[in-house]
């Protein structure tokens, strides 16, 4: 199996169309049928299927892209290498806003670790290779590679003390607002004020409006917050990377992501 075999099959995945694939391949249509052939004949099985207008992929043809993606990505990327004289892997890392600096902190020490020559940029937001995010906020086309647990806390302003009958502060548009309703009880009804997100939340908090569920690694580094275990209610988070099949392509990525997976990560938090 070379590179052509694998472009070949690449060109024709994307286009579902021979005539298409041929012409981005700059190839005749005989030829690349043949390359697509012998590829097929090595691997013992078929990867397309003729209809009427274009193919039909199979099966085993899904299974092969995303592999074949990434060889010729990383095979682009050895020789861009080369040819810069950098040996450094570069990435770039979209970061969530209710991710907590720790788990920043945890999976900068993680990549480095696993892929030594790791340049990061980090950017804020829905931006980047990859999302440090909370598995809740993966995008339907995205893959989660979960990297910590973090669980839900309450927190109150700093000496309330436990039994201060303070109203609620809530986030009506964040995922886990009507995991919570049943928890918040009546009192959700009148609450002391909405919040755009969970960090927002802890900061109306500490200035002494009202009570917040949280996840734990937030409330630690919310200063003027005092945080206690959800009486009746165990939740949590998973955070870790989002990305899609396509950012694979990019080899620091796909590196990244397999060691990862492999990898005990430091920053787990545990209820």
């Amino acid at each position: 199996m070379d590179s052509r075999q694998l472009k070949a099959f690449v060109a024709v995945f994307e286009e579902r169309n021979i005539t298409l694939a041929a012409r981005r391949l700059h190839l005749s249509q005989p030829a690349l049928s043949g390359t697509i052939k012998s590829l097929e004949d090595m691997l013992g099985t078929q990867l397309f299927t003729r209809q009427a207008r274009g193919v039909a992929v199979t099966e085993d043809a899904r299974i092969l892209y995303p592999q074949a993606r990434r060889i010729l990505s990383q095979t682009d990327s050895m020789a861009q290498q080369f040819r810069h004289g950098s040996p450094a892997s570069r990435v770039e890392i979209g970061v969530e806003a209710d991710i907590a600096g720790q788990d920043i902190v945890a999976f900068m020490h993680a990549a480095r670790e696993v892929v030594p020559a790791l340049f990061v940029s980090v950017l804020e937001g829905c931006h980047g290779d990859a999302r440090l995010a909370t598995e809740d906020e993966r995008c339907e086309d995205e893959l989660f590679l979960p990297l910590s647990v973090d669980p839900y806390v309450l927190a109150m302003p700093a000496g309330s003390g436990a039994d201060a009958a303070l109203p609620w502060i809530v986030c009506p548009n964040h995922p886990t607002h009507q995991r919570l309703l049943p928890f918040y009880g009546a009192a959700a009804n009148t609450p002391a004020a909405h919040a755009g997100s969970l960090r927002l939340a802890l900061a109306l908090t500490a200035a002494g409006a009202g009570l917040c569920v949280a996840p734990e690694s937030l409330a630690r580094s919310q200063a003027g917050v005092e945080i206690r275990p959800l009486d009746g209610l165990e939740m949590s988070r998973r955070v870790g990377l989002c990305y899609a099949v396509q950012s694979l392509d990019k080899s620091a990525v796909a590196t990244l992501v397999e060691r990862l997976g492999e990898h005990a990560f430091p920053g787990t938090h545990t209820a």
